[in-house]
């Protein structure tokens, strides 16, 4: 089996860049594999001595089969630079991993993610890999397929990729004429199609909301651990999409999944449920006065 290159996408976060390469290379298959870094430009020159530190880091990272650095000689925005970089990549190799730097990973994370890309390379009705578990449920089996595109931790194939419409609009009009906006946002639980609205208006530059719509809409799956294989430490008010608070916090399997091709390619009915029940139990009014209350209560009286 060919390993799949890794891409980390960086910007100004030096704790957070090194123990993302730190937890990378306790895989044991990090050692054979290619890593891609790219690190984004400066928005402005007080973000310039914070960008330069991530630099200087990265530019001395070993332990992987061939580390190459790019370096944006301006701020891209993490849209254009994943999907830039993304696109770059899966061209050339057919397959990639994704990480971002606020994404710590289980020693198993590089085997889940390339044993999935290995089975499933062939299987049209597949085009995601995730190995972030978001619902907590234990209820989950070790793995599932659903139609959700997570983006901590994933990857994908240059088959499934080829697909991405970055033309949100598009996306949008066609959830609504297809009378999909219920199933989409879970049952009505979570605002995926306001996230997507808010990225058509200009509010937000989401990639990861266009490629959920696009794989969502073209009927593809996700192959995902139903166990987590990545933790998400940006939620501590250091980056521009994550604020501040441990809500959507994970906790690191350490173990192996195997992964299984089922019989039938088809989504997991109970892990359906459980996103339900999740977004049911996060997303409602009393759900976020709580949160917001609990952030005040810490001095936070950030949005």
């Amino acid at each position: 089996m060919d390993l799949s290159p890794i891409l980390l996408f960086v910007y100004n976060r030096l704790g957070h860049t090194r123990e993302a390469v730190e937890s990378l290379l306790r895989n044991p298959l990090a050692a054979e594999s290619e890593l891609f870094i790219y690190s984004d430009g400066a928005k402005d020159e007080t973000a310039r001595p914070a960008v330069e530190a991530v630099r200087c880091y990265v530019r001395a990272v070993r332990g992987f089969k061939k580390v190459t650095l790019v370096e944006r000689d301006t701020n891209w925005g993490l849209a254009r630079n994943i999907i830039e970089g993304v696109t770059s990549v899966v061209d050339r190799y057919g397959k990639v991993i994704v990480l971002e730097d606020d994404l710590v990973v289980s020693p198993f994370f590089l085997e889940f993610m390339n044993d999935a890309l290995e089975v499933y390379k062939d299987e049209p009705h597949v085009g995601h890999v995730h190995a972030c578990e978001i619902t907590g449920d234990l209820s989950l089996p070790d793995t599932f397929l659903i139609k959700w595109a997570g983006s901590w931790g994933w990857g994908t194939w240059q088959r499934a990729w080829k697909l991405f419409n970055p033309d949100g609009k598009a996306l949008l009009g066609e959830l609504e004429r297809r009378d999909l906006v219920h199933a989409f946002d879970f049952d009505g639980k979570y605002g995926y199609t306001r996230m997507l609205r808010r990225q058509t208006e200009g509010k937000n530059n989401s990639w990861a909301i266009r490629w959920n719509a696009t794989l969502f809409l073209q009927d593809i799956l996700s192959f995902n651990a139903g166990r987590s294989l990545v933790q998400n430490n940006g939620f501590d008010g250091s980056g521009t999409h994550c604020g501040k608070g441990g809500d959507n916090a994970t906790r690191l399997y350490d173990g192996h999944i195997e992964v299984k091709r089922p019989a039938a390619i088809q989504e997991t009915p109970e892990a359906r449920a459980a996103f339900v029940r999740y977004y049911a139990r996060t997303n409602s009014f009393m759900a976020k006065a709580l949160r917001r209350i609990k952030r005040i209560l810490k001095g936070d009286f950030g949005a």
